[in-house]
Protein backbone atom coordinates (compact mmCIF):
# COMPACT_ATOMS: atom_id res chain seq x y z
CA UNK A 1 0.00 0.00 0.00
CA UNK A 2 1.32 3.44 -0.91
CA UNK A 3 2.52 5.70 1.88
CA UNK A 4 -0.19 8.14 2.99
CA UNK A 5 1.62 9.81 5.87
CA UNK A 6 2.13 12.90 3.71
CA UNK A 7 -1.60 13.64 4.02
CA UNK A 8 -0.94 14.79 7.59
CA UNK A 9 1.34 17.58 6.34
CA UNK A 10 0.08 21.11 7.06
CA UNK A 11 -0.37 21.81 3.34
CA UNK A 12 -3.70 19.97 3.49
CA UNK A 13 -7.12 20.52 4.99
CA UNK A 14 -9.51 17.81 6.12
CA UNK A 15 -11.36 17.99 2.78
CA UNK A 16 -8.13 17.17 0.92
CA UNK A 17 -7.48 14.11 3.08
CA UNK A 18 -11.04 12.91 2.57
CA UNK A 19 -10.75 13.49 -1.18
CA UNK A 20 -7.55 11.44 -1.45
CA UNK A 21 -8.96 8.57 0.61
CA UNK A 22 -12.23 8.48 -1.31
CA UNK A 23 -10.56 8.57 -4.72
CA UNK A 24 -8.09 5.85 -3.75
CA UNK A 25 -10.99 3.60 -2.72
CA UNK A 26 -12.90 4.41 -5.93
CA UNK A 27 -9.86 3.60 -8.09
CA UNK A 28 -9.35 0.25 -6.38
CA UNK A 29 -13.00 -0.66 -6.93
CA UNK A 30 -13.77 0.80 -10.36
CA UNK A 31 -10.62 1.60 -12.34
CA UNK A 32 -10.37 -1.51 -14.53
CA UNK A 33 -10.56 -0.25 -18.12
CA UNK A 34 -9.25 -2.28 -21.06
CA UNK A 35 -6.46 -0.31 -22.78
CA UNK A 36 -6.45 -2.32 -26.02
CA UNK A 37 -8.23 0.51 -27.87
CA UNK A 38 -6.67 3.72 -26.54
CA UNK A 39 -9.33 6.05 -27.94
CA UNK A 40 -12.19 4.01 -26.54
CA UNK A 41 -10.39 3.62 -23.20
CA UNK A 42 -10.06 7.41 -22.90
CA UNK A 43 -13.72 7.95 -23.77
CA UNK A 44 -14.71 5.39 -21.13
CA UNK A 45 -12.43 6.90 -18.51
CA UNK A 46 -13.77 10.43 -19.11
CA UNK A 47 -17.32 9.13 -18.86
CA UNK A 48 -16.63 7.14 -15.68
CA UNK A 49 -14.68 9.94 -14.00
CA UNK A 50 -17.47 12.35 -14.87
CA UNK A 51 -20.27 10.13 -13.62
CA UNK A 52 -18.41 9.53 -10.36
CA UNK A 53 -18.01 13.28 -9.85
CA UNK A 54 -14.21 13.46 -9.98
CA UNK A 55 -14.17 15.71 -13.04
CA UNK A 56 -15.93 18.45 -11.06
CA UNK A 57 -12.46 19.23 -9.74
CA UNK A 58 -11.00 19.62 -13.26
CA UNK A 59 -12.60 23.03 -13.82
CA UNK A 60 -13.98 25.98 -11.92
CA UNK A 61 -17.68 26.71 -12.18
CA UNK A 62 -19.21 30.16 -11.82
CA UNK A 63 -17.91 31.77 -8.62
CA UNK A 64 -15.46 28.92 -7.97
CA UNK A 65 -11.67 28.79 -8.14
CA UNK A 66 -9.43 25.91 -9.13
CA UNK A 67 -8.03 24.16 -6.06
CA UNK A 68 -4.52 23.14 -7.07
CA UNK A 69 -3.98 20.88 -4.07
CA UNK A 70 -7.05 18.87 -5.07
CA UNK A 71 -5.87 18.72 -8.68
CA UNK A 72 -2.47 17.43 -7.56
CA UNK A 73 -3.91 14.85 -5.16
CA UNK A 74 -6.25 13.55 -7.86
CA UNK A 75 -3.52 13.30 -10.47
CA UNK A 76 -1.11 11.63 -8.05
CA UNK A 77 -3.73 9.07 -7.02
CA UNK A 78 -4.94 8.32 -10.55
CA UNK A 79 -1.37 8.01 -11.88
CA UNK A 80 -0.50 5.55 -9.13
CA UNK A 81 -3.41 3.36 -10.24
CA UNK A 82 -3.56 3.92 -14.02
CA UNK A 83 -1.56 6.30 -16.21
CA UNK A 84 -4.29 6.62 -18.84
CA UNK A 85 -6.84 7.56 -16.17
CA UNK A 86 -4.53 10.36 -15.06
CA UNK A 87 -4.22 11.49 -18.68
CA UNK A 88 -8.01 11.52 -19.14
CA UNK A 89 -8.53 13.63 -16.02
CA UNK A 90 -5.62 15.99 -16.70
CA UNK A 91 -6.64 16.82 -20.25
CA UNK A 92 -10.16 17.76 -19.14
CA UNK A 93 -8.58 20.28 -16.79
CA UNK A 94 -5.83 21.58 -19.04
CA UNK A 95 -8.08 21.66 -22.09
CA UNK A 96 -10.64 23.84 -20.35
CA UNK A 97 -8.24 25.76 -18.13
CA UNK A 98 -8.58 28.89 -20.25
CA UNK A 99 -12.37 28.76 -19.91
CA UNK A 100 -12.16 28.10 -16.16
CA UNK A 101 -10.00 31.19 -15.72
CA UNK A 102 -11.22 33.57 -18.45
CA UNK A 103 -14.35 32.15 -20.13
CA UNK A 104 -17.67 33.88 -20.66
CA UNK A 105 -21.00 32.50 -19.44
CA UNK A 106 -21.69 31.15 -22.92
CA UNK A 107 -18.29 29.47 -23.14
CA UNK A 108 -18.80 27.92 -19.71
CA UNK A 109 -21.61 25.75 -21.07
CA UNK A 110 -18.78 23.66 -22.55
CA UNK A 111 -17.12 23.56 -19.12
CA UNK A 112 -20.29 22.06 -17.65
CA UNK A 113 -20.08 19.27 -20.21
CA UNK A 114 -16.38 18.51 -19.69
CA UNK A 115 -16.85 18.45 -15.90
CA UNK A 116 -19.72 16.01 -16.34
CA UNK A 117 -17.68 13.77 -18.65
CA UNK A 118 -20.04 14.23 -21.61
CA UNK A 119 -17.50 16.13 -23.72
CA UNK A 120 -13.74 15.74 -24.20
CA UNK A 121 -11.48 18.79 -24.36
CA UNK A 122 -8.03 19.51 -25.80
CA UNK A 123 -5.37 22.23 -25.40
CA UNK A 124 -3.91 23.14 -28.81
CA UNK A 125 -0.74 25.15 -28.23
CA UNK A 126 2.26 23.21 -29.63
CA UNK A 127 3.21 23.63 -33.29
CA UNK A 128 5.66 21.80 -35.57
CA UNK A 129 8.09 24.72 -35.25
CA UNK A 130 7.37 25.85 -31.69
CA UNK A 131 6.99 23.71 -28.61
CA UNK A 132 8.30 25.35 -25.45
CA UNK A 133 8.81 28.61 -27.40
CA UNK A 134 5.14 29.60 -27.31
CA UNK A 135 5.84 33.16 -28.44
CA UNK A 136 7.04 31.76 -31.78
CA UNK A 137 3.61 30.33 -32.69
CA UNK A 138 2.62 30.92 -36.31
CA UNK A 139 -1.00 29.69 -36.51
CA UNK A 140 -3.03 32.78 -37.35
CA UNK A 141 -6.55 34.07 -36.72
CA UNK A 142 -7.30 36.97 -39.06
CA UNK A 143 -10.04 39.33 -37.95
CA UNK A 144 -12.85 39.62 -40.48
CA UNK A 145 -16.37 41.06 -40.17
CA UNK A 146 -18.24 38.96 -37.63
CA UNK A 147 -15.32 36.87 -36.48
CA UNK A 148 -11.98 35.35 -37.47
CA UNK A 149 -10.43 33.11 -40.14
CA UNK A 150 -8.15 30.50 -38.51
CA UNK A 151 -5.23 28.96 -40.44
CA UNK A 152 -2.13 26.99 -39.49
CA UNK A 153 -1.18 23.75 -37.76
CA UNK A 154 -0.78 22.28 -34.28
CA UNK A 155 0.92 19.03 -33.32
CA UNK A 156 1.27 16.60 -30.42
CA UNK A 157 -2.18 17.67 -29.31
CA UNK A 158 -3.46 15.44 -26.51
CA UNK A 159 -6.97 14.11 -27.20
CA UNK A 160 -6.45 15.12 -30.82
CA UNK A 161 -8.88 13.13 -32.92
CA UNK A 162 -11.29 12.29 -30.07
CA UNK A 163 -11.89 15.74 -28.53
CA UNK A 164 -15.24 17.47 -28.87
CA UNK A 165 -13.65 20.87 -28.29
CA UNK A 166 -10.22 22.44 -28.79
CA UNK A 167 -8.84 25.57 -27.15
CA UNK A 168 -6.55 26.94 -29.86
CA UNK A 169 -3.88 29.62 -29.53
CA UNK A 170 -3.25 31.65 -32.69
CA UNK A 171 -1.58 34.86 -33.75
CA UNK A 172 -3.93 37.83 -34.15
CA UNK A 173 -1.11 40.29 -34.76
CA UNK A 174 -1.55 42.99 -32.09
CA UNK A 175 2.23 42.90 -31.66
CA UNK A 176 5.17 40.66 -32.42
CA UNK A 177 6.08 37.71 -30.22
CA UNK A 178 4.08 36.84 -27.13
CA UNK A 179 1.89 39.94 -27.25
CA UNK A 180 0.25 39.02 -30.55
CA UNK A 181 -1.45 35.75 -29.54
CA UNK A 182 -5.11 35.08 -28.74
CA UNK A 183 -7.11 32.07 -27.51
CA UNK A 184 -10.17 30.59 -29.23
CA UNK A 185 -12.77 27.88 -28.71
CA UNK A 186 -12.96 25.47 -31.65
CA UNK A 187 -15.68 22.77 -31.64
CA UNK A 188 -14.43 19.59 -33.31
CA UNK A 189 -17.26 19.56 -35.87
CA UNK A 190 -16.32 22.99 -37.28
CA UNK A 191 -15.78 22.82 -41.07
CA UNK A 192 -12.12 23.11 -42.01
CA UNK A 193 -10.62 21.25 -39.04
CA UNK A 194 -8.42 18.45 -40.38
CA UNK A 195 -6.81 15.61 -38.43
CA UNK A 196 -3.63 15.31 -40.48
CA UNK A 197 -2.08 12.47 -38.53
CA UNK A 198 -2.62 10.39 -35.41
CA UNK A 199 0.69 10.22 -33.52
CA UNK A 200 1.84 6.98 -31.86
CA UNK A 201 4.15 7.32 -28.83
CA UNK A 202 5.84 4.89 -26.42
CA UNK A 203 3.02 5.08 -23.85
CA UNK A 204 -0.20 5.01 -25.92
CA UNK A 205 -2.26 8.19 -25.61
CA UNK A 206 -4.55 9.87 -28.18
CA UNK A 207 -2.38 12.47 -29.91
CA UNK A 208 -2.78 14.19 -33.26
CA UNK A 209 -1.41 16.71 -35.73
CA UNK A 210 -4.13 19.25 -36.62
CA UNK A 211 -4.52 21.58 -39.59
CA UNK A 212 -6.85 24.59 -39.74
CA UNK A 213 -8.04 25.13 -43.31
CA UNK A 214 -9.38 28.69 -43.29
CA UNK A 215 -11.80 27.95 -40.48
CA UNK A 216 -14.46 30.58 -39.86
CA UNK A 217 -14.85 31.36 -36.14
CA UNK A 218 -17.49 33.69 -34.66
CA UNK A 219 -16.49 36.56 -32.38
CA UNK A 220 -17.87 34.55 -29.44
CA UNK A 221 -15.07 32.00 -29.95
CA UNK A 222 -12.51 34.45 -28.59
CA UNK A 223 -11.49 33.76 -24.97
CA UNK A 224 -10.64 36.95 -23.14
CA UNK A 225 -9.37 39.73 -25.40
CA UNK A 226 -7.28 39.79 -28.55
CA UNK A 227 -3.61 39.77 -27.59
CA UNK A 228 -4.25 38.01 -24.25
CA UNK A 229 -3.40 34.54 -25.56
CA UNK A 230 0.09 34.28 -24.10
CA UNK A 231 -1.09 35.53 -20.71
CA UNK A 232 -3.95 33.03 -20.79
CA UNK A 233 -1.68 30.13 -21.77
CA UNK A 234 0.84 30.97 -19.04
CA UNK A 235 -1.92 31.36 -16.45
CA UNK A 236 -3.25 27.91 -17.32
CA UNK A 237 0.22 26.36 -17.19
CA UNK A 238 0.90 28.14 -13.89
CA UNK A 239 -1.99 26.16 -12.42
CA UNK A 240 -1.46 22.83 -14.14
CA UNK A 241 2.35 22.56 -14.27
CA UNK A 242 2.51 21.45 -10.64
CA UNK A 243 0.00 18.72 -11.44
CA UNK A 244 2.39 17.22 -13.99
CA UNK A 245 4.82 16.80 -11.12
CA UNK A 246 2.01 15.21 -9.11
CA UNK A 247 1.37 12.65 -11.85
CA UNK A 248 5.09 11.85 -11.89
CA UNK A 249 4.93 11.47 -8.12
CA UNK A 250 2.08 8.97 -8.49
CA UNK A 251 4.18 6.94 -10.94
CA UNK A 252 7.15 7.08 -8.55
CA UNK A 253 5.07 5.96 -5.56
CA UNK A 254 3.77 2.99 -7.56
CA UNK A 255 7.33 2.11 -8.61
CA UNK A 256 8.54 2.27 -5.02
CA UNK A 257 5.66 0.03 -3.91
CA UNK A 258 6.46 -2.47 -6.65
CA UNK A 259 10.15 -2.42 -5.71
CA UNK A 260 9.41 -2.95 -2.01
CA UNK A 261 7.22 -5.95 -2.78
CA UNK A 262 9.83 -7.37 -5.14
CA UNK A 263 12.83 -7.14 -2.81
CA UNK A 264 10.86 -8.64 0.09
CA UNK A 265 9.77 -11.64 -1.98
CA UNK A 266 12.73 -12.27 -4.28
CA UNK A 267 15.43 -14.59 -2.91
CA UNK A 268 19.12 -14.18 -3.71
CA UNK A 269 21.94 -16.18 -2.14
CA UNK A 270 19.51 -17.78 0.30
CA UNK A 271 17.95 -14.56 1.63
CA UNK A 272 15.48 -11.87 0.48
CA UNK A 273 16.93 -9.14 -1.72
CA UNK A 274 15.86 -6.66 0.94
CA UNK A 275 18.62 -7.89 3.26
CA UNK A 276 21.37 -6.75 0.90
CA UNK A 277 22.81 -3.40 1.96
CA UNK A 278 23.18 -2.25 -1.65
CA UNK A 279 19.48 -2.89 -2.23
CA UNK A 280 18.63 -1.05 0.98
CA UNK A 281 20.65 1.90 -0.33
CA UNK A 282 18.58 1.92 -3.51
CA UNK A 283 15.34 1.82 -1.51
CA UNK A 284 16.52 4.71 0.66
CA UNK A 285 17.35 6.79 -2.43
CA UNK A 286 13.93 6.08 -3.92
CA UNK A 287 12.08 7.01 -0.74
CA UNK A 288 14.06 10.24 -0.48
CA UNK A 289 13.26 11.17 -4.08
CA UNK A 290 9.54 10.56 -3.50
CA UNK A 291 9.30 12.68 -0.37
CA UNK A 292 11.38 15.53 -1.82
CA UNK A 293 9.11 15.62 -4.87
CA UNK A 294 5.98 15.63 -2.72
CA UNK A 295 7.26 18.54 -0.64
CA UNK A 296 8.00 20.65 -3.73
CA UNK A 297 4.68 19.79 -5.41
CA UNK A 298 2.45 20.53 -2.46
CA UNK A 299 4.40 23.66 -1.55
CA UNK A 300 3.69 24.99 -5.06
CA UNK A 301 0.03 23.93 -4.90
CA UNK A 302 -0.48 25.41 -1.42
CA UNK A 303 1.19 28.67 -2.45
CA UNK A 304 -1.16 29.02 -5.43
CA UNK A 305 -4.22 28.14 -3.36
CA UNK A 306 -3.25 30.76 -0.78
CA UNK A 307 -3.70 33.46 -3.40
CA UNK A 308 -0.29 33.96 -5.00
CA UNK A 309 -0.74 35.68 -8.35
CA UNK A 310 1.99 33.59 -9.98
CA UNK A 311 3.93 30.54 -8.83
CA UNK A 312 6.08 30.08 -11.92
CA UNK A 313 9.24 29.46 -9.89
CA UNK A 314 7.63 27.06 -7.43
CA UNK A 315 5.75 25.18 -10.15
CA UNK A 316 8.88 24.90 -12.31
CA UNK A 317 10.84 23.48 -9.38
CA UNK A 318 8.06 21.00 -8.61
CA UNK A 319 7.70 19.81 -12.19
CA UNK A 320 11.43 19.62 -12.85
CA UNK A 321 12.37 17.72 -9.73
CA UNK A 322 9.35 15.40 -9.64
CA UNK A 323 9.59 14.28 -13.27
CA UNK A 324 13.36 13.80 -13.22
CA UNK A 325 13.22 12.05 -9.83
CA UNK A 326 10.40 9.77 -10.97
CA UNK A 327 12.50 8.70 -13.96
CA UNK A 328 15.30 7.72 -11.57
CA UNK A 329 12.96 5.94 -9.14
CA UNK A 330 11.25 3.96 -11.89
CA UNK A 331 14.58 3.03 -13.49
CA UNK A 332 15.82 1.71 -10.14
CA UNK A 333 12.60 -0.24 -9.60
CA UNK A 334 13.00 -1.79 -13.05
CA UNK A 335 16.61 -2.73 -12.25
CA UNK A 336 15.55 -4.42 -9.01
CA UNK A 337 13.05 -6.50 -10.98
CA UNK A 338 15.79 -7.89 -13.22
CA UNK A 339 14.52 -9.42 -16.45
CA UNK A 340 10.91 -9.04 -15.35
CA UNK A 341 11.43 -5.27 -15.30
CA UNK A 342 11.37 -5.09 -19.10
CA UNK A 343 8.65 -7.70 -19.53
CA UNK A 344 5.21 -6.74 -20.81
CA UNK A 345 2.54 -7.07 -18.17
CA UNK A 346 4.72 -5.91 -15.29
CA UNK A 347 3.87 -2.54 -13.76
CA UNK A 348 7.43 -1.20 -13.83
CA UNK A 349 7.70 -1.78 -17.58
CA UNK A 350 4.57 0.28 -18.15
CA UNK A 351 5.73 2.98 -15.73
CA UNK A 352 9.06 3.21 -17.57
CA UNK A 353 7.22 4.10 -20.76
CA UNK A 354 4.71 6.39 -19.06
CA UNK A 355 7.19 8.65 -17.26
CA UNK A 356 9.36 9.71 -20.19
CA UNK A 357 6.92 12.13 -21.80
CA UNK A 358 6.37 14.05 -18.56
CA UNK A 359 9.93 15.40 -18.76
CA UNK A 360 8.97 17.04 -22.08
CA UNK A 361 5.37 18.23 -22.13
CA UNK A 362 4.10 21.44 -20.49
CA UNK A 363 7.66 22.77 -20.54
CA UNK A 364 10.66 20.47 -20.99
CA UNK A 365 13.10 20.02 -18.10
CA UNK A 366 15.67 22.40 -19.58
CA UNK A 367 12.99 25.06 -19.97
CA UNK A 368 12.08 24.68 -16.29
CA UNK A 369 15.74 25.30 -15.45
CA UNK A 370 15.60 28.55 -17.41
CA UNK A 371 12.48 29.63 -15.51
CA UNK A 372 14.11 28.84 -12.17
CA UNK A 373 17.39 30.52 -13.08
CA UNK A 374 15.68 33.69 -14.28
CA UNK A 375 13.70 33.86 -11.05
CA UNK A 376 16.84 33.39 -8.98
CA UNK A 377 18.77 35.98 -10.97
CA UNK A 378 15.87 38.42 -10.70
CA UNK A 379 15.80 37.98 -6.93
CA UNK A 380 19.55 38.54 -6.78
CA UNK A 381 19.15 41.87 -8.57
Amino acid sequence: MADRSFLSWPFFETRHRELAEALDAWCAAHLHVDHADTDEACRTLVRDLGQAGWLRHSGAGEGETLDVRSLCLIRETLARHDGLADFAFAMQGLGMGAVSLFGTAEQRTWLERTRAGTAISAFALTEPGSGSDVANSTAAAEAVPGGFILTGEKTYISNGGIANLYVVFARTGEASGAKGLSAFLLPADTPGLEIVERIEVIAPHPLAHLRFNSIRLPETALIGKCGDGFKIAMSVLDVFRSTVGAAALGFARRALDEALARVRQRQLFGAPLSELQMVQGHIADMALEVDASALLIYRAAWTKDMGAARVSREAAMAKLHATEAAQRVIDTALQLHGGDGVRKGFAVESLYREIRALRIYEGASDVQKIVIARAALGEAR
